[in-house]
């Protein structure tokens, strides 16, 4: 590898890591707050929290890198260019591959590593964990024994628990149980206990009543002195792991069990799986051709309406819908399977044409006209708004 090659490389590799690291964290971030339910809801500790929350990682990687490469290839192209570096390497004589060399191989290597975690770290993660949240999910002692908090247990079945007594015992105890069709049943018991009879649970709830209002607004009371609520099924049910196509493991995806509920019910979903595994590793590559087509001339920026690297990741962001849109479809509908693999190969011939025939890919004069404008606008109203605080404020103070 030439010298130049190792600098174009060393200069991406280092803009890549910085905007992957941000980028990962940003997308982890918003994945991780809709896990927050995990502590507030089941009791469980931070330490549960955080391995559920590390176990996302993997997941969002095969997704996030292709934008950060794009985002760094563009970057370093363009700074380059402006320091008119692109140009001296031009006037030296130096070919397009000799700039596309160096961030070809890095996209390559980012590709083998979206590959890797897609098909092989990210199944086991997802199984993993299902598994935490499964288990959290069953400890229905501590999702119960919160005191004054309602408590969803099931759908329609909600319950309360205003304080705990010595000997594990439990005061004011309110259960509200909507699941029978025609009828609400309410029951309220001064004390009880959750009793454990092998694998079974039970709450069983002493000095009480229970309220039976029908839809026809009949009401009936029943006191009890002791009433036994079966707990062991909604434990079972939370014990129950369910795994999506996307849990599953590629060799599991390829030779499915014919017994599998899940692929009895919707065998599209698991090829429709498969192929987003062995397409999805590709748009770091397509991603990487895109920045070149866009940035990878040595041209005066005055040439430009709209800033290489707005124009590399609105195309991106263009063509990753388009491989998610047919991602969505294909489970339903076995002709999108084409598109899944089509969407990345014709992006790559496309922009591959742009950097042979050393045209700059660009976003239509429309477009770029009306972005160029809406941001002409923004920046109009900043510097207004700006100027008038400065106003209100030498007013104030001459005022004062």
């Amino acid at each position: 590898m030439k010298v130049v090659e190792r600098y174009i490389m060393r200069r991406t590799a280092a803009v890549f890591l910085a905007a992957l690291t941000w980028t990962l964290a940003i997308v982890w971030t918003t994945q991780v707050l809709a896990k927050i339910d995990l502590v507030t809801d089941s009791g469980q500790s931070a330490l549960t929290f955080f391995e559920v929350a590390a176990l996302i990682i993997p997941s969002i990687i095969p997704i996030v890198v292709p934008f950060a490469l794009v985002v760094a290839v563009a970057q370093t192209l363009s700074v380059m260019n402006t320091d008119s570096e692109l140009a001296v390497i031009n006037a030296a004589g130096a070919s397009r591959w000799t700039i596309a060399r160096p961030i070809l191989l890095l996209a390559l290597a980012a590709s083998v590593f979206s590959f890797v975690v897609d098909n092989g770290v990210d199944p086991y993660a997802r199984q993993k964990n299902r598994q935490l949240v499964a288990a959290s999910r069953a400890d229905l002692v501590s999702l119960i024994i919160q005191e004054g908090t309602f408590r969803k247990i099931d759908d329609g079945l909600f319950l309360q628990v205003g304080e705990r007594l010595p000997d594990n015992r439990l005061g004011g105890i309110f259960v509200a149980d909507s699941r029978e069709e025609g009828a609400n049943l309410i029951y309220y018991a001064k004390s009880g206990s959750i009793v454990e009879k092998g694998d079974e649970k039970v709450l069983m709830m002493n000095d009480g009543v229970i309220h039976r209002k029908t839809l026809t607004g009949d009401l009936s009371v029943i006191r009890f002195t002791s009433y036994a609520f079966d707990l062991s099924a909604f434990m079972s049910a939370a014990n129950e792991i369910t795994l999506l196509p996307k849990d599953r493991t590629t060799q599991y995806l390829l030779n499915p069990s014919p017994n599998d509920k899940m692929f009895q019910r919707n065998p599209g979903g698991y090829s429709a799986e498969l192929e987003q595994r062995f397409s999805e590793w590709s748009y770091s590559l397509v991603f990487a051709l895109i920045a070149l087509a866009v940035a990878g001339d040595a041209r005066s920026h005055r040439e430009a309406r709209i800033h290489p690297l707005i124009t590399a990741i609105v195309i991106a962001l263009f063509v990753r819908w388009l491989g998610f849109f047919a991602a969505g479809k294909a489970d339903k509908v076995p002709q999108y399977a084409y598109m899944v693999f089509g969407v990345p190969i014709v992006a790559s011939a496309i922009s591959g044409w742009f950097i042979l025939s050393s045209r700059t890919m660009e976003l239509p004069v429309a477009w770029a006209d009306w972005m160029t404008n809406v941001a002409g606008r923004a920046s109009e109203t900043w510097t207004a708004l700006k100027l008038r605080f400065a106003k209100r404020g030498a007013s104030g103070q001459g005022a004062g």
